[in-house]
């Protein structure tokens, strides 16, 4: 469990454990491992989990947790699965869990999105969504909620997000009280583990990881122990417990061209295989395209591209004709580090049931490109 990045910075991997939960999951996943099985070891979270600023795919955080697992298990074979996805939060997680990530039957799963998500009731219940789908999956997996945390101001959704974990008994593991409160403190120079006040860099990104991989060691270590003396560390549950927010996010459906039909009037289908996030969508270019879905559930989301390449169009939403919500999709992005996948709820607490949702380009002038609607979000 010695991590000499960690000793360097004088920092504790156990005050990262903010809460243990109950491992007797994640003590079964090591079982398993120990025996020799094969199990896919799954991320799923924003741009810190993809790998953002780091130097190579191997060496961000989540590939640097899966090597432990490959280092200490040997003679288990193991399957890597990094679904995060930059600038999206759970709630766009939660639409897209099933495809990126449960398809593949993972056995252990780290969720991250506290830099991500606010700190609000809204983000509580689609964070809760999340965690019901991965935890009551089929294959049953072992969830360890990690918190990453903003360098500059020490911001997080964690509150949120491990009010949801304690629900369901689930782990998580803060880089706040570690390698933030040095930063703070003074022991680490920020600039030496993120070029942004976020993004960790490669240092950074070890420093992440050995906090993980130090909690996953000590699990190990107690897991040897209890086997000695033949004690059982907690019950597995039968069922999820009753959800603590209103849920509406659980059952969240990802609509685009490829498993919808959409009235469209100037829109177009993007068939090419375009780049990994604006892809399957729709494009539109001229003043008054419109396109029409007749979307179930009782939220609904637009999911659509704000770009750097300026001007971009703006469109109109409408939702069964209202009017008087209509909301605006600006695909104008007001940063400069690349083109947004950008989601915008648009309507919350409707009737369960089918829904029209038209959108329509209202401003088109001289664009540098086109609107691009990558998909509408139903959930309930």
């Amino acid at each position: 469990m010695r991590d000499v990045l960690l000793e360097k910075y004088g920092i504790d991997y156990r005050d990262g454990m903010v809460y243990r939960g109950n491992l007797s999951r994640l003590r079964k996943c090591m079982e398993r491992a120990e025996a020799g099985e094969k199990l896919t070891i799954g991320f799923i979270g924003g741009s810190i989990t993809q790998g953002s600023l780091s130097s190579s795919p191997e060496t961000c955080y989540a590939y640097r947790v899966f090597k432990w697992w490959e280092e200490t298990f040997p003679e288990a074979e193991f399957v890597y699965v990094n679904a995060g996805v930059g600038g999206t939060t759970s709630q766009f997680g939660v639409a897209r869990v099933q495809e990126d990530l449960l398809q593949y039957g993972p056995d252990f799963v780290i969720v991250e999105f506290s830099v991500n998500d606010e700190d609000e009731e809204h983000f509580a219940e689609t964070y809760e969504g999340l965690v019901r789908r991965i935890y009551g999956s089929d294959s049953a997996p072992a969830v360890v909620l990690v918190h990453n945390v903003r360098y500059d101001t020490g911001v997080n959704a964690e509150n949120q997000h491990r009010r949801i974990g304690k629900v369901y008994g689930l782990p998580s593991v803060s880089m706040k009280p570690t390698i933030y409160e040095k930063v703070a403190e003074g022991g680490i120079a920020v600039r030496d583990i993120t070029p942004d006040d976020l993004h960790p860099n490669d240092e950074g990104h070890a420093l992440v990881a050995g906090v993980i991989r130090g909690f996953l060691g000590e699990v190990c270590v107690e897991k040897e122990e209890l086997e000695k003396e033949g004690t059982e560390d907690g019950t597995e549950g039968t069922g999820l417990p009753a959800a603590v927010t209103p849920n509406a996010y659980e059952q969240s459906v990802r609509y685009q061209n490829d498993n919808c039909e959409a009235a469209c009037f100037g829109f177009e289908k993007d068939t090419g295989k375009g780049d990994g996030n604006f892809r399957k969508g729709w494009t539109a270019s001229e003043i008054n395209d419109r396109i029409v879905f007749n979307i179930k559930g009782t939220e609904i989301a637009v999911q659509y591209r704000k770009s750097i390449h300026k001007p971009a169009p703006v469109a109109r939403v409408t939702v069964d004709g209202d009017e008087e919500n209509a909301r605006i999709l600006d695909g104008n992005f007001d940063e400069d580090w690349g083109d947004c996948l950008y989601i915008d709820t648009i309507a919350e607490r409707l009737e369960n049931k089918l829904h029209t949702v038209e959108i329509t380009v209202v401003e088109s002038k001289e664009a540098a490109v086109p609107f691009y609607l990558v998909s509408v979000i139903g959930s309930q």
